[in-house]
């Protein structure tokens, strides 16, 4: 992991950088799922929803946003929304450096959606005790691509 690392919670003023790392890693890591929505309808849910939720954490990297994890609690079971890296940062511990806040963070139990072709995304999660709990059609999500929701219960 970068030595400079610092994550913190995101500000209305990051919303053009946290769409920057979701567009980005979205368009590289995901082809198979394309967005539901324009880059500019993203944009404006990330800067109106996303980040007023304030469950969004960024990961900054010598003064630049360099991945974005949101966080939700529907009451029963927490959840993490979103948890993305732009492509020049995968691969450096950013990632699991974002989701030990979440494990902090959230009790048990913890869900997550991912996409069934996501390997890379699903063997993070199970290395990190997530176990996929069930497999969708992808008639539940946006992009219509199939899905695994996975759940952690604790250690």
């Amino acid at each position: 992991m970068p030595d400079s690392v610092l994550i913190r919670i995101a500000t209305p003023a990051d919303a053009p950088e946290v769409s920057r790392v979701y567009l980005a890693s979205r368009h590289r890591f995901l082809p198979y799922a394309p967005l539901a929505h324009s880059d500019d309808e993203v944009r404006q849910w990330i800067a109106t929803a996303v980040i007023p939720s304030g469950g969004v954490r960024v990961a900054v990297v010598a003064g630049k946003i360099v991945g974005m994890m949101a966080l939700s609690d529907d009451g029963a079971l927490r959840w993490i929304d979103h948890l993305y890296l732009h492509p020049s940062a995968v691969n450096q511990g950013l990632g699991a450096a974002l989701l030990q806040i979440a494990l902090r963070e959230l009790p048990p139990p913890i869900r997550l959606y991912t996409f069934q072709a996501n390997a890379a995304a699903r063997r993070f999660y199970e290395r990190h005790g997530f176990q996929a709990i069930a497999f969708g059609d992808g008639s539940g999500n946006e992009e219509h691509a199939p899905d695994v929701l996975y759940e952690r219960r604790g250690d």
